[in-house]
């Protein structure tokens, strides 16, 4: 996902023996703490590309596009909280999860997508983790040496190998049972999110005020003098389109977070204000560092804004250190649920597999080592900042933002078919859907084209 690396468990439990309505300990969620979870989850790394975000789309389109999924993200979030519980909102059926939401409201074929849709994002978001971890490592470095050598300097880092080392990191952290568990983790991945996403807004600032700062324009690059053609302004304004839906992706724990509410009053309407609260205070903050960006950059905005400045270089390496400290922890965290769900299936099927030799699970050992070594390899081949967020932003945005919580909803409200609503409801499904394909093939067409001139294992930034 986009924000703060958010753990799956994330249940607050008053430790005084009292229980809901489902036999679980009393949850003591309040509106506060479900919108301390969505800032948490949202405010991460997708923050960095949204200056630009906005050099590709310009002053009119940027604003408005990023308010537009805003406004999409919170209707929708809505839709979802209200299934929650099937049947009555106050006393029925409790779903705790995504998945069983789907399963409970849609059942079939929906469920299998749905898990597609989510295991694909995680694989994916692995990969994304890993390049923008290894890009502000490498940039501490590349900070250090322009301020010690000058900015004439070659002080270019192979990222390739600061890659290889992420996933070497990984592949111990992977080993670790219940790791994700661990619930300071989430404690210090919204310290470090919130910390290099406030630098980077402050940096911002002293430069459009200070100077110097790059041209900007009503709509964003301009042909012929930043893009070399009308074609490829447009595969770049849709891939932003697909950077800023990254930026906004926490339904798939929307559920998860809802499940951590005390009630009464029903969950659905405490949720409901823990997204407004949630949604506008993240927008804000979007609106700053895309803007700002964009103003202290101008068109020729960086896909990463921490790349721009390496001045003061002890704040740019400080930022640069929180965003990997952030992400180290936040692979884990946000992969824990996929190994988890794998290690079940095999477990079921093959019960010899659960068998300890000493205190090393054999297939553990053996199956996360070889999934964080092919997430390695593909951030290897594929270091494409902005493509792959592109990318992630599409598979996301669409089925697990909109689609879903608009079919559940239908189903549960029984909306019937080509009644006003439901056109309405599908209208905005598929205008997201042709957003998705729109920023999900740009992006594409961005990692084919950088693959023209890309070299493996000698990618320099």
């Amino acid at each position: 996902m986009s924000g703060g690396a958010m753990d799956i468990d994330m249940q607050t439990h008053s430790g005084h023996g009292e229980v809901d309505d489902d036999g679980k300990e009393k949850r003591t969620g309040t509106v506060w703490t479900a919108a301390a979870h969505i800032i948490t989850a949202v405010i991460g790394s997708g923050v960095l590309s949204l200056a630009w975000a906005m050099a590709q789309l310009g002053w009119v389109a940027g604003p408005v596009i990023l308010l537009l999924f805003a406004a999409i993200t919170y209707y929708t979030c809505c839709l979802l909280s209200d299934c929650y519980r099937v049947g009555d909102p106050a006393t029925g059926k409790r779903n705790y999860t995504y998945t069983e939401a789907v399963e409970s409201y849609l059942g079939g074929g929906y469920v299998f997508f749905c898990g597609v849709c989510q295991y694909a994002n995680m694989f994916g978001t692995g990969i994304g983790y890993t390049i923008t971890a290894s890009a502000s490592a490498a940039s501490i470095l590349k900070s250090n040496c322009f301020h010690w050598h000058g900015h004439e300097a070659d002080c270019t880092q192979n990222t390739s190998a600061y890659i290889v080392a992420f996933g070497v990191v990984q592949v111990i952290f992977s080993q670790l049972p219940n790791f994700h568990e661990l619930w300071w983790l989430s404690v210090i991945a919204a310290v470090m999110s919130f910390s290099y996403a406030t630098i980077a807004v402050g940096l911002a600032l002293g430069q459009t005020i200070s100077g110097p700062t790059g041209k900007t324009t009503l709509y964003g690059t301009q042909v012929g003098v930043d893009v070399a053609d009308a074609t490829q302004k447009t595969w770049l304004t849709f891939q932003a389109l697909g950077n800023i839906a990254f930026a906004y992706s926490y339904t798939i724990i929307l559920i998860e977070i809802q499940d951590t509410l005390r009630s009464p009053p029903a969950e659905n309407k405490t949720m409901r204000q823990a997204s407004i609260l949630g949604v506008a205070t993240t927008t804000a903050f979007y609106l700053m560092c895309g803007c700002l960006g964009y103003s202290a950059f101008g068109n020729g905005a960086p896909g990463n804004i921490l790349a721009g400045f390496y001045e003061p270089y002890w704040l740019v390496d400080f930022a640069n250190v929180c965003i990997v400290l952030h992400l180290v922890g936040g692979f884990q965290v946000f992969l824990q649920p996929l190994f988890a769900v794998v290690e079940a299936g095999v477990a079921s099927r093959w019960p010899g597999s659960k068998q300890e030799h000493g205190s090393v699970n054999v297939f553990r050992l053996v199956w996360r080592t070889l999934f964080v070594a092919l997430i390695t390899l593909g951030a290897v081949l594929l270091p494409f900042f902005n493509s792959i967020l592109g990318i992630l932003g599409s598979i996301a945005f669409w089925p697990l933002t909109v689609f879903f919580p608009v079919e559940m909803y239908i189903r549960q409200r029984e909306i019937p078919r080509f009644s006003g609503t439901w056109l309405a409801l599908q209208t905005l499904s598929f205008f997201c859907f042709i957003i998705t394909v729109a920023a999900g093939a740009a992006s594409v067409q961005g990692v084919r084209d950088s693959l023209k001139t890309y070299v493996p294992f000698q990618t320099r930034s």
